[in-house]
C-alpha cells in the first residue's frame, strides 16, 4: 500500500473501514480519562496481532510519504520513535513499513518506562539516540498531550536531536480542559514541530456515514450522528 495508491479523501475511508473491521471504532457511550462522556471511543488495543498491526503500520507510513512530498516533513528521518508501552509496536510497524514500502531504511527506538542498568542499559532501545537526529514520533491518539511532554525532554536530554514531527492514528480534534485549543494544536504551538493524524474524526464520522453493516443497515443512524455533533459542538476544538 503506497499514498499513490489512494485519490483524495479515500485513505480516510479506508482507514476508517479497517478501524472498524478491527474492533478499534466503536459507538455507544464511553467515558474517557478526561472524564467526558462520548458516543465514539477508539481503542489501539485493537491492533492485536500481525496482520492488524502490519497493517495500521503501512498507513502510518503511507501518512509520513505524503507529508515528505508536501515538505511537511524532512525527506530524511534517522529514526521514529514510540513511547511506551503503546508506541512501541507503531513504531515498530511504522519503520518496517516505511523500508518495505517506500523505500526508507528508518530506524526505530522506544524508551524504557525505568532505566536499566546492566546488560545493554540505558534508556531506549534500538537506535540510540545522537547529536544531529531528525528523530520523527508516533502514538496513537492524543487527548491531552501529557505523554508528548513527558517524553520530549527525556529525547533532548539523551543527545541534541530535532524533533521533526509527530504522527497520530486519530486526531479526536478535541479542545483541552484549560484551552479552546486541541491537543494537537496546544503541541504544536509548544513545541514548534507539525502533528497531524492518518485521520481526524470529522473525516471518520463522515466516510462511516456511508458505509453499511452487513445486514445493510447504516452503520451511523441519525440519532448518534446528531449525538456525535452535539458532542463536538461541545468539546470540539
Amino acid at each position: 500500500m503506497t499514498q499513490t495508491q489512494y485519490e483524495a479523501g479515500s485513505m480516510q475511508e479506508e482507514f476508517t473501514r479497517f478501524l472498524l473491521d478491527a474492533g478499534a471504532l466503536k459507538f455507544g457511550s464511553f467515558t474517557l480519562k478526561s472524564g467526558r462522556q462520548s458516543p465514539y471511543f477508539i481503542n489501539a488495543g485493537s491492533f492485536n496481532d500481525g496482520a492488524r498491526i502490519a497493517r495500521l503500520g503501512e498507513y502510518y507510513a503511507a501518512t509520513i510519504a505524503a507529508a515528505q512530498e508536501q515538505g511537511v516533513l524532512p525527506e530524511h528521518i534517522d529514526t521514529v520513535f514510540g513511547p511506551a508501552y503503546k508506541g512501541i509496536p507503531l513504531a515498530v510497524s511504522t519503520s518496517m513499513a516505511l523500508a518495505a514500502r517506500h523505500g526508507q531504511n528508518v530506524g526505530y527506538t522506544f524508551d524504557r518506562k525505568e532505566k536499566k542498568d546492566h546488560g545493554d542499559g540505558g534508556l531506549f532501545v534500538g537506535t540510540q539516540l545522537e547529536d544531529g537526529m531528525s528523530v520523527l514520533m508516533v502514538d496513537d491518539v492524543m487527548t491531552a498531550g501529557t505523554a508528548v511532554r513527558e517524553v520530549v525532554p527525556k529525547l533532548k536530554a539523551a543527545a541534541d536531536v530535532n524533533i521533526v514531527g509527530l504522527v497520530l492514528s486519530v486526531d479526536r480534534m478535541e479542545k483541552t480542559k484549560d484551552s479552546d485549543k486541541s491537543a494537537v494544536q496546544a503541541v504544536h504551538e509548544e513545541f514548534g514541530f507539525p502533528v497531524f493524524a492518518i485521520a481526524n474524526v470529522r473525516e471518520i464520522f463522515d466516510a462511516a456515514s456511508t458505509m453499511r453493516a452487513a445486514d445493510g443497515s447504516s452503520l451511523i443512524g441519525d440519532e448518534l450522528r446528531a449525538e456525535a455533533q452535539r458532542y463536538l459542538a461541545t468539546y470540539g476544538a
